[in-house]
């Protein structure tokens, strides 16, 4: 371990199942601090669905993390951490510590549960932000944000399981679409279909009326999949990133946040081996093309033209791309890697004063 992160802690909480894609990133964070050596400040991670031991463990950690902490140390928070977030921040400065944050989610999006004012404010309290991209570091500098900013790059996913070595091996080209198929958010679902007929969608979750959608014959319902044997079984060329209403872009206030936030997906869809598509606005998208992980489109209605073009040497790159981002994605490589350039640079900082 490097020494500069010998005084270095995180602090756990109870999450109410690990189901969602939110504390999977959450609990994969601590998984990744724990095999750098680092230290909980809080109380053990539970998962209690019940709301008031949610609370309790929750509070019981928060007033313990800075009996744990001493002048020198930092300390990592996972942001949103609701109202506890600013007390936390002020105890861990009141004992000399150091706060670095990473976020996971902004609630003056896609939520609008604050101002961005207010938000900015919030995140004030830390001394170091590890955004999600550069496009959310800009968002942050740009409103306000006076605390260093560092990015991550891309979400980690950490997972045992092997992705299918023959999961591209059909003939005809086929988009996996994975996640909750709720209209709300997959609206762009319903009318897709009518622009397809080179290609094949195979849909993996919940929630997507198949009657009521155009061009209903192009999309396979596989069901909903655990994350583990999604990995280990999915079949497909592509993974695709979109979200809202339309073929022709992400609108909506899920294609604004798609401008500034890392979707969780995207790195399901590489650990997978498999090279995503994704909105050519999104914050993602340059990663995506200085990787050569996949392709960038204004419209799905572009993918009709693109993909019969793909020739098999382009593909075998995007995909051998893919499961090389992949495999450092399972090992926790995108957050170690912030996390430790965090210390560094708070370190230089300290150095110079």
């Amino acid at each position: 371990m490097n020494y500069e992160l010998n005084n270095c802690k995180y602090l756990s909480r109870n999450y109410k199942g690990l189901g969602s894609a939110g504390n999977k990133a959450k609990t994969d964070i601590e998984k990744i601090m724990d095999s750098m050596g680092l230290g909980n400040a809080g109380l053990r991670q539970t998962t209690y669905n019940n709301k008031l031991a949610h609370f309790f463990l929750t509070l019981a950690g928060v007033i313990k993390s800075p009996f744990s902490l001493k002048r020198g140390d930092t300390l990592l928070l996972q942001y949103p951490l609701k109202k506890y977030f600013t007390l936390v921040c002020r105890m861990a400065h009141m004992r000399g510590a150091r706060v670095v944050v990473i976020i996971h989610d902004l609630g003056s999006f896609r939520r609008k549960a604050l101002t961005p004012e207010k938000e900015i404010c919030r995140l004030n309290h830390a001394d170091y932000i590890i955004a999600h991209n550069d496009s959310m570091k800009q968002w942050l500098e740009s409103h306000g944000c006076r605390a260093m900013v560092g990015t991550l790059g891309i979400f980690d996913y950490l997972s045992d399981t092997q992705a299918a070595k023959n999961n591209s091996s059909e003939d005809t080209r086929t988009i996996v679409y994975a996640g909750a198929l709720s209209h709300r958010k997959n609206t762009f679902l319903y009318r897709w279909g009518e622009h397809i007929s080179s290609f094949k969608v195979r849909l993996y979750g919940n929630g997507f009326e198949i009657g009521k959608a155009k061009g209903a014959d192009k999309f396979e319902m596989m069901g909903f999949v655990k994350s583990d044997e999604l990995i280990a079984t999915a079949r497909g060329h592509f993974g695709l990133v979109w979200d809202g209403a339309s073929e022709d872009g992400c609108t909506g206030d899920w294609g604004e946040y798609l401008k500034i936030n890392n979707p969780h997906k995207t790195s399901l869809y590489l650990r997978c081996s498999l090279p995503v598509i994704i909105w050519k606005q999104a914050a993602l998208a340059p990663f995506v093309s200085k990787h050569g992980i996949g392709l960038c489109v204004d419209s799905l209605k572009e993918l009709d033209t693109i993909l019969p073009n793909i020739t098999q040497g382009q593909y075998a790159c995007m995909k051998m791309n893919a499961e090389r981002i992949g495999n450092l994605i399972a090992q926790g490589h995108f957050f170690r890697t912030a996390f430790e350039e965090a210390v560094r640079r708070l370190d230089e900082k300290d150095n110079e004063k």
